[in-house]
Formats: C-alpha cells, sequence, structure tokens
C-alpha cells in the first residue's frame, strides 16, 4: 500500500497508437490494442467505421491525415493536443507541417503519421513518436502500431511489428510466412 503517494505515480496508462489504416483494420492491429486506455489514431483514417470498432477497445482520440477527405472526416481536426497523465501529446499527421517547436509549447510528445515508416526518436527532450502504418502493406515497410505508457509523469514508446496471413498470400504453392 502506497499511502501518501500522488495518484498520478500509482497510475499506469496505456496508449495504443495507430496510423495510416487507409480503411482497413486488420484483425492483428485490433488485438494489439486491446487493453489500452485510450487509443490515438494519427490520421489517413480512411472509413468512419475503423474509428467505431477502435471505440470498442477504449475512447479514440483522432485526426485527420490528407486521404481523409471524404464529408465523414470533417469534424476531424488536423491537429489535436492531448493531456493524459500530466503528459502532454501533439498530434499531426505529416510531420514535415510542424509549425511550433514541441519543446517551447510543453509538449513532450510529437504522434504523426504519413510516412508509413515506424519510427522512435527523441530530439530536445521531445518524444517524437511514428506508430508506422497499419494498412495496407506499401514500400516493404513493415505493418505496425505503436503503445505508449505513461507513469509518474514519464512516457515508454514501443513498436508493435504485425505479421498478417493477408500479407503472404500462397500465390506460388510455397508458405511465403517467416519461420
Amino acid at each position: 500500500m502506497n499511502i501518501g503517494m500522488n495518484a498520478m505515480t500509482d497510475k499506469r496508462v496505456s496508449i495504443g497508437v495507430i496510423s495510416d489504416t487507409h480503411g482497413q483494420l486488420r484483425p492483428e492491429a485490433f488485438e494489439a490494442l486491446r487493453g489500452s486506455d485510450r487509443i490515438l489514431h494519427a490520421g489517413d483514417v480512411g472509413a468512419p467505421e475503423i474509428l467505431d470498432a477502435l471505440a470498442q477497445i477504449a475512447p479514440v482520440t483522432a485526426i485527420r491525415g490528407n486521404v481523409d477527405t471524404q464529408a465523414w472526416a470533417r469534424v476531424l481536426p488536423p491537429t489535436d493536443v492531448v493531456e493524459i497523465e500530466g503528459v502532454v501529446i501533439y498530434m499531426l499527421h505529416d510531420l514535415a507541417q510542424l509549425d511550433l517547436k514541441p519543446e517551447a509549447a510543453g509538449g513532450p510528445v510529437v504522434v504523426y503519421g504519413h510516412s508509413h515508416r515506424p519510427k522512435i526518436e527523441e530530439k530536445n527532450g521531445v518524444l517524437y513518436f511514428n506508430p508506422g502504418s497499419a494498412g495496407t502493406r506499401r514500400f516493404s515497410l513493415p505493418i505496425s502500431v505503436g503503445r505508449l505508457t505513461v507513469a509518474a509523469g514519464k512516457v515508454k514508446a514501443e513498436l508493435i511489428e504485425l505479421v498478417s496471413e493477408m500479407d503472404f498470400p500462397a500465390k506460388s504453392g510455397k508458405d511465403k510466412r517467416p519461420a
């Protein structure tokens, strides 16, 4: 029992991070995000059903990406700021469009997508986190989602690579799945 400790130090929050679904929610992505306390979608959602499905797991905060041009997507902001357990997370789809200095704005985490390249990088005390693409495989890049774990005001980032039967069609009769 932790008597007298601040509630923030006791609570651990799991944040599922997904991007670039392009209208496809893979079962593997859904399972990888299960158990999240919150889900952040960094744009290129592709269809409103994706957000509805993710909301079955946890509350969702989503932003609009460059392919989210249909009428349903107009309610999604191009950027958002989320505060979870005292940690500020700035969300945008394309990191090249970052128009502020997160370290000056008090945002220790920037979540983005667009490139389909999963990446965890720290610069000037700011964590830049791209979960990669969870939609259709493109450019021989991995299919992935991410997880941010917030505890005691600190953030840990993790990339989760997904393997799907959809990525290994049996065209030649050979099983192309990794061993």
